[in-house]
């Protein structure tokens, strides 16, 4: 049995403005870091027994506070990188809808069938993430593993090991909160949801 309590990363620069960050390597805000120093509070408390990021710096700047606060080396792996957005990449929707209209339509519709044009398909970023979770099932079978990662990729993710249609990922996940924990159990390949954005608990304060 491993749990894994899957974070989105802290809040970027774009996020302001709701643009589609892909792989394109956008830095927090001071609320982001903000958001990390929280993680990394809750984190310190709960016998985290590794740490594994997506390569991107607003994944492995929110997963480091946690892994000094817990004393591990978080593993940095390619498989939980964000989706390419293609020609989605770095616009709002209002952008896209003025470039590409039908092929946003055909998006919001069915975001699997008609990913964003040049963008990576959904069920090959599902299958390299479950891959990636598998690896560290066995590497650590009686463990509770953080991971930072990014908001389409874990939204696909949690529907492949739900066995949710792929294409309901925007219905049944509309939002993961940046920070924001969610919690699943790996066991006898199967999976279960114990938690869903739920906020990281900050300490209380301090009374003289």
């Amino acid at each position: 049995m491993t749990d894994f309590i899957l974070v989105r990363h802290g809040e970027t620069v774009w996020h302001a403005e709701n643009r589609y960050a892909g792989r394109t390597d956008v830095p927090l805000t001071d609320l982001g870091h903000e958001q990390a120093a929280a993680l990394a509070d809750w984190a310190a408390t709960v016998g985290l027994t590794a740490i594994w990021t997506s390569p991107l710096s607003r994944a492995r700047l929110t997963a480091g506070p946690a892994a000094d606060a817990c004393g591990l080396t978080p593993h940095v792996d390619e498989r939980l990188y964000e989706l390419d957005f293609g020609q989605g990449e770095g616009l709002t929707r209002d952008e896209m809808r003025r470039s590409f209209p039908r092929q946003l339509d055909a998006f919001l519709t069915d975001p699997v069938e008609h990913h964003l044009p040049g963008g990576e398909d959904p069920r090959r970023a599902a299958g390299r993430a479950a891959a990636c979770l598998a690896d560290i099932t066995r590497a650590h079978p009686h463990g509770r593993v953080l991971l930072i990662a990014h908001s389409t990729l874990l939204r696909v993710l949690l529907c492949h090991l739900l066995h949710i249609p792929l294409a309901d990922y925007r219905r049944v996940f509309p939002e993961l909160h940046n920070g924001a924990l969610t919690e699943i159990r790996v066991q006898n390949g199967q999976t279960a949801l114990l938690r869903l954005n739920t906020p990281a608990p900050t300490a209380a304060p301090a009374f003289p």
